[in-house]
Formats: C-alpha cells, structure tokens, sequence
C-alpha cells in the first residue's frame, strides 16, 4: 500500500474511532440525568429501579402529611390504586397540601418508601402536571373497566 495512502487511512481511523468514542460518552451522559416518571402503581409493582433517580407523581392523601422535629416530612402519594410513602427533608413548596397532585424527584427506598430529593406542587387550582394528570386518567378508565366486567 502505498505510504500516503496508508497515512490517509490511518488518520481517517483515528477520527472515526473518536467519534465513536464521542458519541458513546455523550449517550452515557444523557442516560445517566434521565428522569423517568411513575406513579405510585408501578412503584408497588417493581417497575422503578431502586438505584436510578426518578419523578414519582400522584395525589397528597388527605391526613397522611406527619412533619418531624427538623424539616423531615412524611406523606403519602397515590394514583387512587396504590399507595406509596414518601420521604422529604426541607421546605415544602407553599402551595403543597393534602388532596393536591405533586411530583417528586427521588429514589425508590422499596416497593412502599420513595425517598425524594425536592418536590414539586402544582401551580394553581386548575393546573395538574401533565404525567399525573395522564396517570390517574388511566387508572381510573382501568377502574371503571374492572367495576363493568364485575
């Protein structure tokens, strides 16, 4: 081969092979900030990973809400399937109350105990996120589905 032919080709390699090496780096970056959202059914059932950070959404129970002596709080989150605790230490938006739809940044503890890292309440009266709003969109149709089979 001759040699400028085989620099050429060398040197096409080289810039091949980093961008390759490039492009795999930033597809991991990308993977690893990537919220996924559920919702309290599909924690209960396995579905969240309980290393991979995720939106947990849903709607505050009424009388569950228990504040500790530091800025830790206890809540219950629900699709109106399942039920899942969670677990917050700091300052709650102020528009965070009982029976409003939130969603919260975290981990999964286990299948019943989210752990989250900041929380997020809906704006006004009549605004829900749109996840949420689709989530319990879908179990209550699964709900009303399962009644008219009964």
């Amino acid at each position: 081969m001759n040699p400028v032919r085989k620099r050429k080709m060398l040197v096409l390699l080289f810039i091949l092979f980093v961008l390759t090496l490039v492009t795999a780096l930033v597809l991991y970056a990308l993977g690893q900030n990537i919220n996924l959202f559920f919702t309290p059914t599909q924690v209960v059932n396995g579905e969240a990973s309980n290393k991979q950070s995720i939106r947990l959404g849903g709607m505050v129970v009424k009388d569950s809400i228990v504040r500790g002596e530091d800025l830790s709080v206890e809540f219950k989150l629900t699709d109106f399937k399942q039920t899942v605790t969670v677990h917050y230490r700091g300052i709650l938006p102020d528009l965070f109350r009982e029976g409003q739809g939130i969603v919260a940044l975290g981990v999964v503890s286990d299948n019943q105990h989210f752990t989250a890292t900041e929380v997020l309440a809906k704006h006004d009266a009549n605004y829900m996120p749109p996840e949420v709003k689709d989530a319990l969109a879908k179990t209550v149709q699964s709900g009303a589905k399962k009644v008219n089979d009964s």
